[in-house]
């Protein structure tokens, strides 16, 4: 008798251990998979995105019963392309004030991400040469292939002296195209010449007409050696010496430090380049190879 009421004992001391557990399995229901707006919180895209400058939009009006009707804006990244402002004039109900006047986005991207490569850090020769904030140039000067018609023949440089170009003629129909920056008005040189002659890290030595009318470069000029090669040098990286008649002309395509002067009018007449772009050219072209200043 006494064993037959330890086992029921037993029995009915399981039995309470395991109520909770069974309770709240079977027992307690789990509503929020019938609650229509905790499912699609659950179950939305997740967007990685900011608030603050944001792309506005014109919220769309409530529908009772009806899911979320616009999913957040995406943030605005340097690549999105910008177009507006917004017209009232298409279909549809007119914006509100606080968007009619805002440009409006979408996420194209604005440049070519082969710029990211080309403008990057570059160790050469010793010389690290700093990343160009190619972002911040006017992408019509930046390195890129293009369609080109001309009586030149492939490897011939030329020069647009309007437009701020510099083409390495290819085969094909083809060129390379650079931005440049040039000489001011009466400094300018123009016509027929070859590249007689190239340098890598050249040394900076101002003709005596420049030190005459700038009288600071003395202590540079030729009689004192020129400046030495380096990051801070006008000639940059490279040079190309550009000949006439087998004379030095005294001008020069070469690189530049100031990456703000290209498809400018600022430098005494010779032609500047990007470091990174000048380093790509002098790659390319041959010693003597012609060059066309227009």
């Amino acid at each position: 008798m006494i064993v037959f009421a330890l086992k029921t004992l037993r029995r009915f001391a399981c039995v309470l251990m395991t109520a909770p557990l069974v309770s709240g399995c079977l027992f307690i229901t789990d509503t929020s998979r019938m609650n229509a707006d905790v499912f699609v919180k659950e179950t939305a895209p997740v967007f990685n995105y900011n608030n603050v400058g944001s792309i506005p939009r014109e919220p769309l009006p409530q529908t009772p019963g009806s899911i979320n009707s616009r999913p957040p804006d995406l943030f605005r990244s340097q690549f999105q392309q910008l177009y507006g402002p917004p017209t009232t004039a298409r279909p549809g109900p007119a914006l509100s004030p606080a968007y009619r006047d805002r440009t409006m986005g979408y996420g194209l991207p604005v440049s070519n991400p082969l710029h990211r490569a080309m403008y990057d850090v570059l160790s050469d020769d010793g010389h690290t040469l700093p990343a160009i904030p190619y972002s911040r140039i006017d992408p019509r000067f930046l390195r890129q292939e293009v369609s080109y018609q001309t009586a030149e023949a492939p490897g011939t440089i030329v020069v647009d002296t309007r437009q701020h170009f510099l083409y390495l003629v290819q085969p094909g129909g083809k060129a390379v195209r650079y931005g440049v920056g040039l000489g001011r008005s009466g400094y300018a040189w123009s016509g027929r010449g070859a590249i007689q002659w190239k340098a890598k890290w050249p040394r900076w030595t101002p003709p005596d007409e420049m030190v005459q009318r700038q009288p600071e470069l003395a202590s540079i000029s030729a009689a004192r050696g020129g400046m030495v090669p380096g990051l801070n040098n006008p000639l940059g990286a490279r040079a190309l010496y550009i000949f006439k008649d087998g004379k030095d002309t005294l001008y020069r395509v070469h690189g530049t430090p100031d990456w703000q002067s290209v498809g400018k009018a600022t430098s005494s007449g010779c032609v500047r380049m990007l470091n990174q772009d000048v380093i790509d050219l002098y790659d390319r072209v041959p010693q003597g190879a012609p060059i066309v200043v227009m």
